[in-house]
């Protein structure tokens, strides 16, 4: 029977020591004062050459971080194997906004797939087309306006790296999730995904899109792509979010002036994300979808949809997400029951993958009640183990 509350199953492939580790390093983030100044002291210390590198490597990379090479992940994901959960393999380097750096990005990515491909414990891998292409740019295109022969060149080379990325995916049979980005660029992300789609997610499901659900408008359009799909013979690859860009996007329709694309509050985006699941659901012949969220609510309710249409819990047509270091009893309860889980293991080296760490130590600030359910859950394993 499966219960979010089983701290036995969702720990037991963590030592009391490395428990204990997690339990000191929640208890830290509980402060949002800590969490906040965390970052200027780290970059301090790092310019002023002092060793907070391996303080960091052992604290917070190892946390949420699977390594600094695809090599150093293996013991990692071999460990999550070993209890059912797979691996989402995520190049997690913001790199410098050039040709080069994108063709880097480029890259290391098709690196990642090709390493997928010989590990059976790496289920997708994880790419952002703003580590392929200018951000800047993308937003003209999306503003229809004309561009420069040298900017018509940069997105022809950008249109080749998607290209060769899901090359990559198809010759590996390792699906890549191509994440959602900030919605005055993410009509372009939308084309580019949905025409890798169509030629891609013909037999089998290699091109996965990324819905946030705190827009407004993606139910809709979730039901549009579907629409497409039937119409053009094509599977939708689909990970449900929440969304990670709100104050962001908030703030910039409230200085433009336009209407925000984000739902008018939380409950709203909640209802359209257990809808969208539902769609899918309902339409299961013409999706693959995985459900990327920590909300306990949202996962208990795919399952009961699955089990009411009679899908088996291991159908590879469904799975769920979580990010690596969070919500492991939601995780490991899963793939105990048989379900498809897999954490995002974030990988790079740790100077390089700063900006990720410290955006997973603010949302764990942030997010109502993230931070204390990780410390709530770690702390009622550690009594129970003492008891045991």
């Amino acid at each position: 029977m499966l219960s979010f509350k089983n701290t036995q199953e969702a720990f037991r492939h963590q030592s009391d020591s490395e428990l204990t580790a997690a339990y000191w390093l929640f208890y830290t983030m509980r402060f949002p004062w800590l969490v906040k100044i965390g970052p200027v002291f780290v970059t301090t210390f790092l310019r002023l050459g002092l060793p907070i590198k391996s303080i960091l490597k052992k604290t917070l990379f190892k946390q949420f971080c699977g390594g600094e090479t695809l090599t150093e992940t293996i013991p990692r994901l071999t460990q999550m194997n070993k209890y059912g959960v797979k691996t989402i393999l995520d190049y997690s380097v913001e790199g410098e906004k050039s040709e080069k750096g994108f063709d880097d990005c480029c890259t290391e990515i098709c690196n990642t797939l090709t390493f997928g491909g010989q590990q059976k414990a790496v289920l997708f891998s994880a790419c952002k087309i703003s580590g392929l292409g200018d951000t800047e740019l993308l937003t003209k295109v999306q503003a229809r306006l004309p561009l420069t022969p040298a900017e018509e060149k940069s997105i022809k080379a950008l249109e080749q790296r998607l290209k060769k990325i899901a090359e990559t995916a198809q010759k590996n049979k390792v699906p890549v999730f191509i994440d959602a980005e900030e919605s005055w660029f993410q009509g372009v992300i939308d084309e580019y995904v949905e025409l890798l789609m169509k030629t891609y997610n013909r037999n089998e499901v290699i091109i996965y899109h990324t819905l946030q659900m705190y827009r407004h408008d993606r139910l809709n359009y979730l039901k549009k792509l579907k629409e497409k799909a039937a119409a053009e013979g094509f599977i939708c690859g689909v990970k449900l979010v929440r969304g990670a860009y709100l104050e962001k996007e908030n703030e910039r329709a409230k200085t433009m002036g336009y209407p925000t694309p984000i739902q008018p509050d939380k409950a709203s985006t909640d209802i359209d994300y257990n809808l969208a699941v539902e769609y899918c659901i309902q339409n299961i012949s013409y999706f693959s979808i995985c459900a990327g969220t920590h909300n306990e609510e949202s996962c208990l309710r795919l399952t009961e949809l699955m089990h009411q249409n009679k899908i088996q819990n291991s159908d590879a047509r469904i799975s769920f997400a979580q990010l690596l270091g969070m919500s492991d009893h939601i995780s490991y309860n899963l793939a105990s029951e048989g379900y498809i889980s897999a954490k995002y293991l974030p990988y790079g080296p740790v100077k390089s993958v700063l900006p990720y760490l410290f955006r997973r130590a603010s949302e764990n600030t942030s997010i109502a009640g993230q931070t204390g359910r990780e410390f709530s859950l770690l702390k009622t394993e550690l009594h129970r183990r003492k008891q045991a």
